[in-house]
């Protein structure tokens, strides 16, 4: 009994139960939505990284997706103008905000989009970033490969000004913010960088220095 308790499979149930009886909670008033600034208005330049080309994405994607406002954007360290022939300096930015998370809504993990796009986990884990706010920020740090290409990968859920790497812990808040906030808003924040030559070291660290970049600009375009 204890072994099926502490099991992957419990704690599915169990968030499954709780979101249920959020949901109940807060049905009988209207959720609070908290305004937010449109993701577009991110700057071209994030430090040392410009931005190289905006992603696009196809329309049944968008509606796989459900979110409320994308950021797609390929950035280049200024050091690497040609980052986008060569792959060396060359980084993706890849932001999903949900103003809610009722009605179905909710951010996809990279751990089951990637997979299904193909590519092959490698490894994973978490990495703490020190994005000058104090205590460092722990997110998630996965390498996927496709064929001969690999990519290191850098995610988490943005509520506010909490950082969740955990996919069952972001649930948890989501739940508490519910009940206690009557809001579920959160993004996704990703960004992917080509491991070139297999230097994972090298791929972390212009990951991690474009989220440096980014991070406390980004949370002026999130709710708060």
């Amino acid at each position: 009994m204890l072994k099926f308790l502490n099991s992957r499979a419990a704690r599915i149930v169990t968030a499954l139960l709780l979101a249920q009886a959020a949901i109940l909670y807060s049905a009988v008033r209207p959720e609070f939505i908290p305004p937010s600034r449109p993701l577009e208005g991110m700057p071209t330049r994030l430090g040392s990284w410009n931005l190289a080309q905006t992603g696009v994405i196809e329309q049944e994607v968008l509606d796989v997706l459900k979110a409320d406002d994308i950021l797609n954007r390929d950035y280049c360290n200024s050091t690497n103008p040609d980052c986008t022939r060569t792959g060396v300096g060359l980084a993706n930015l890849f932001v999903a905000s949900f103003r809610s998370q009722r009605n179905g809504k909710a951010p996809h993990s990279p751990k089951n989009c990637l997979p299904g796009a193909g590519w092959v986990k490698i490894s994973s884990g978490e990495i703490p970033i020190d994005v000058g706010r104090g205590t460092p920020i722990s997110v998630n740090r996965y390498v996927v490969a496709y064929g001969s290409q690999r990519s290191l990968v850098l995610y988490w859920y943005q509520s506010r000004d909490r950082v969740v790497a955990d996919e069952y812990k972001a649930k948890f808040w989501v739940i508490r913010d519910a009940i206690r906030l009557n809001r579920t808003d959160t993004a996704l924040v990703r960004v992917v960088v080509p491991v070139v030559n297999r230097d994972e070291a090298q791929a972390q660290a212009n990951a991690t220095d474009l989220v440096k970049s980014f991070y406390s600009t980004l949370l002026t375009y999130l709710p708060s």
